[in-house]
């Protein structure tokens, strides 16, 4: 069998290719960790901004209030 056998050849391509495909399951599954991490993140983020924006709501609304007694006080 010369160097240039087809057959080996084949066999040579065969295991880069099954190598390369090894990779790409460990990248797409790193990549589906990532993925999921990510959206765990970003629920947690939009559940954190919601909270934050109805308190801002609640002391912008108390200000508010405040600054109507306190002109209701300076009028009477």
């Amino acid at each position: 069998m010369s160097k240039n056998d087809p057959s080996k050849l084949f066999e040579t391509e065969l295991r880069k290719l099954e190598k390369r495909l090894d990779e790409l399951v460990v990248i797409t599954s790193q990549l589906k960790d990532d993925n999921r991490s990510l959206r765990e993140r970003q629920d947690n983020l939009i559940n954190e901004r919601a909270s934050l924006v109805q308190k801002n709501e609640q002391v912008r609304s108390r200000v508010e209030s405040m600054i109507t007694r306190l002109k209701a006080m300076e009028q009477s």
